[in-house]
């Protein structure tokens, strides 16, 4: 499938609002509603979600990998936690992967997670590039997203393309096709 930022914001468009006003309302957005009756299609890929991450984790030796997908996203979403090889870190990178549920794309990043102690203090999305250890993790997860669902990697301009949507507390300007197709808060990691 080529990937065009217009076929992939009309693809998004019919999830998302683009006005404020949906979120106002008691009832649900019509564009809402489709979200909540994809994911109820989607969700019978959940044991195909979960072979996938127990391959990464024998793929990735030392990493411990998780879900982290939430049904107000649009996205399967999974998190690759390296060997930790300190008792208290003060920062720690951890590689996240995304496979969005209304188009058959894809997204790998990396968030950085700044502790004080034992108490994660902060974390912040990169989606360029990361250190060796997450940046291998990357490399991989892609490459089973791609295999296992078919799916074609978003390309990173595209992930950051301003759109005129308003996806969970994301608005305009700030609403970028990432936020559409995958998270409203790619840094977010249980």
């Amino acid at each position: 499938m080529p990937l065009s930022s217009e076929d992939l914001l009309a693809v998004a468009r019919n999830y998302w609002p683009s006005t404020r006003d949906s979120y106002l309302k008691q009832e649900v957005s019509p564009e809402l509603q489709r979200l909540h009756t994809l994911w109820e299609r989607e969700l019978p890929k959940l044991d195909q979600w979960w072979t996938l991450l127990e391959e990464l984790e024998k793929t990735l030796p030392g990493f411990k990998l998780s879900d982290a997908t939430a049904t107000r996203d649009a996205c399967f979403r999974c998190v690759a936690w390296p060997p930790d090889t300190s008792s208290h870190p003060t920062s720690r990178w951890v590689a996240v992967g995304c496979l969005s549920i209304l188009t058959p794309v894809a997204f790998v990043y990396g968030v950085q997670l700044e502790y004080c102690g034992t108490e994660r203090v902060s974390q912040k999305a990169s989606f360029g590039p990361l250190p060796p250890e997450t940046g291998r993790a990357v490399d991989i997860m892609t490459r089973k997203l791609e295999s296992s669902f078919g799916a074609t990697t978003l390309p990173r301009e595209l992930a950051q393309l301003r759109v005129p949507l308003f996806v969970e507390f994301k608005e305009p300007p700030e609403t970028m096709l990432l936020h559409a197709l995958f998270t409203s808060s790619p840094e977010s990691i249980p």
